[in-house]
């Protein structure tokens, strides 16, 4: 089959197409003919060596998919699903743990439902399961027109959520607007932290989903309201902060975090069990759809990398992998 692997340290940037032997599933697993698979930040950080797999995950690329089922359990056999894997998902075929799979509806392609299981399970263990974000709650996220903050603006939508997201321009704001967001700020032209208690009535906001770190950790506690909850996912502008300890403690704020890639099966089957329950039939009723960027075919993944890189797209990039 074809596959895409990084390359190797010191060669450069360039992504390798290679021939690798179909696998087979393990224990547990379903092999997936992928249909198609989305582009993730952290595909972009393995490339360069920033992001080692774990182990036992294959050197190939890739952490969500869709496909056919062509092998495993014979009630499983040639149904449509989407999955999260720990890796192997720019290829042609990619084993997936049963327990991270979910049927895919007819409401959605197999191209859109490969962009939505990163996505999903990050959102929803992080807004909801972490930042315990409710009904009604206003909810800060930087990034907004990325694939995580298309996707918190979609959950927010359908869960009563009033989300205020960062973009780096007007044009971004204005689409995340489009898509749902209560308020946009442009960051490079606002201060953020002023912008969100003016919108908040300054009230501030009741949770923060920050994947950028470093010198931001600061100003988003300040956006926080009393009780507020901070989320950490990723570290774009470093992995440490300077906070003010006692701040933290007079207004009683939660820090917190999570990466999701090294968690185990078992923790990942019970989050997609409780979103087949929770946010699955929103999928089947064709009122959750991720936002779609643009699709490249497999051989061309490394203009899909470069398309995230340059920080244009709005939504999920996607590779087509096969009809």
């Amino acid at each position: 089959m074809t596959a895409v692997v990084a390359p190797p340290p010191d060669t450069g940037n360039e992504l390798l197409i290679v021939e690798r032997p179909v696998p087979r599933p393990g224990s547990g697993e379903v092999l997936v003919r992928v249909a198609a698979a989305g582009v993730n930040r952290p595909d972009i950080l393995q490339s360069k060596g920033l992001y080692p797999p774990p182990p036992g995950a294959p050197d190939i690329l890739g952490l969500e998919i869709a496909g056919k089922v062509v092998d495993g359990p014979e009630e499983l056999m040639g149904r449509n699903v989407c999955a999260l894997v720990a890796g192997g998902g720019y290829a042609e075929y990619c084993p997936a743990p049963i327990g991270t799979c979910l049927f895919v509806p007819d409401a959605i392609s197999l191209l859109e439902a490969a962009a939505m299981p990163e996505t999903l399970f990050t959102v929803w263990v992080n807004l909801f399961e972490r930042g315990f974000a409710a009904d009604g709650d206003w909810v800060l996220v930087h990034g907004g027109t990325s694939g995580i903050g298309t996707m918190a603006i979609a959950l927010g939508r359908l869960f009563g959520l009033k989300l205020i997201v960062t973009c780096g321009t007007d044009e971004k704001c204005a689409r995340a607007r489009e898509l749902g967001a209560a308020a946009a700020i442009n960051y490079r032209e606002q201060d953020f932290v002023e912008e969100v208690h003016r919108v908040t009535a300054r009230a501030g906001v009741n949770v923060v989903v920050d994947m950028v770190g470093g010198d931001y950790v600061p100003r988003n506690l300040a956006c926080l309201a009393k009780e507020g909850r901070h989320v950490s996912i990723a570290v774009q502008r470093g992995p440490t902060a300077e906070i003010a300890l006692f701040d933290i403690m007079r207004r009683r704020l939660t820090l917190t975090g999570s990466t999701l890639r090294s968690r185990s099966i078992e923790f990942k089957t019970m989050v997609a069990d409780e979103m087949a329950r929770a946010v699955w039939p929103y999928v089947e009723g064709g009122r959750l759809k991720p936002v779609i960027d643009s699709s490249f075919p497999l051989v061309q993944a490394n203009a899909a990398h470069e398309r995230m890189e340059s920080g244009e797209h709005v939504g999920k990039i996607v590779l087509e992998v096969s009809p």
